[in-house]
C-alpha cells in the first residue's frame, strides 16, 4: 500500500515505564490488539518522588510506535493493565522518519 507523507505524520510514539514483571505481557497484550506495530523495551532506573516519599526503582521503559488516532485506546489498555495509581503515559508525534518504516507502521495498527 503506497502511503504519502501525510499520511505517514499519523505515526505517534508513546513511551510509558512499568514494572520489570509486567512489561513483556503489556507488550504482548498490546501488539496482539493490533493497538502498536513495535514496543522496545529497555531497562532504567526511576528516581522520582511519590507521596511526598523519595523513590528508587528499576522499572522497563516501554517506546511503542503506533497511530496517533490509535493513542486514545492504548492509553486506555494500558491504565486497564498498569499496576501503578498513576501510570507515566506519554504520547510524543513523530514529525519525520525513514518513510519505509513509517508505513509499516501504519500497516501494523488496526485496532480494536
Amino acid at each position: 500500500m503506497e502511503k504519502n507523507e501525510a499520511d505517514l505524520q499519523e505515526i505517534c510514539v508513546i513511551w510509558s515505564t512499568v514494572p520489570l514483571s509486567r512489561s513483556e505481557d503489556i507488550s504482548k497484550r498490546l501488539l496482539e490488539k493490533d493497538l502498536v506495530a513495535c514496543v522496545n523495551i529497555t531497562p532504567v532506573r526511576s528516581l522520582y518522588r511519590w507521596k511526598g516519599e523519595a523513590c528508587d526503582d528499576e522499572e522497563h521503559l516501554l517506546i511503542m510506535k503506533t497511530r496517533r488516532s490509535l493513542a486514545d485506546a492504548v492509553i486506555r489498555a494500558l491504565k486497564s493493565m498498569h499496576p501503578y495509581e498513576v501510570p507515566e503515559i506519554i504520547v510524543l508525534p513523530v514529525i519525520a522518519g525513514h518513510l519505509p518504516y513509517l508505513a509499516w507502521v501504519l500497516e501494523e495498527t488496526r485496532g480494536p
